[in-house]
Parts: structure tokens; C-alpha cells; sequence
């Protein structure tokens, strides 16, 4: 039983991690397209699969 008790909460903490780990990069994304497209394109980034992968984006 104490095996169970161990497996939920070390679930529970991965999802809690992998939460806050999509909530920062969707921040961080929407944070990236407020750059223009030349400074975007410099470092590597497209601003249309930052727009797919972020629900922060600001116009």
C-alpha cells in the first residue's frame, strides 16, 4: 500500500511540473512575439509555429 501512496503523489508532482513547464513556455512564446519577424528569423524562431504553440499572444 505504501507503494501506491508513493506512485500518486510522484504522478502528482510530474503533472504539476509538466504544468507549470507548458504555462512558461506559452508565456515565453507570447513574450517572443512582440519581437518582428527579422529578430524572430535571426534566432531561429517562425512567428507562425510560436502563434500555434502560444495562447498569450499579443497584438
Amino acid at each position: 500500500m505504501a507503494t501506491r501512496t508513493k506512485g500518486f503523489f510522484a504522478g502528482a508532482l510530474n503533472n504539476l511540473i509538466a504544468s507549470r513547464d507548458h504555462q512558461a513556455q506559452r508565456y515565453v512564446n507570447g513574450a517572443l512575439l512582440m519581437l518582428d519577424d527579422a529578430t524572430l528569423r535571426v534566432h531561429g524562431y517562425k512567428r507562425d509555429e510560436l502563434k500555434k504553440w502560444s495562447s498569450a499572444y499579443i497584438i
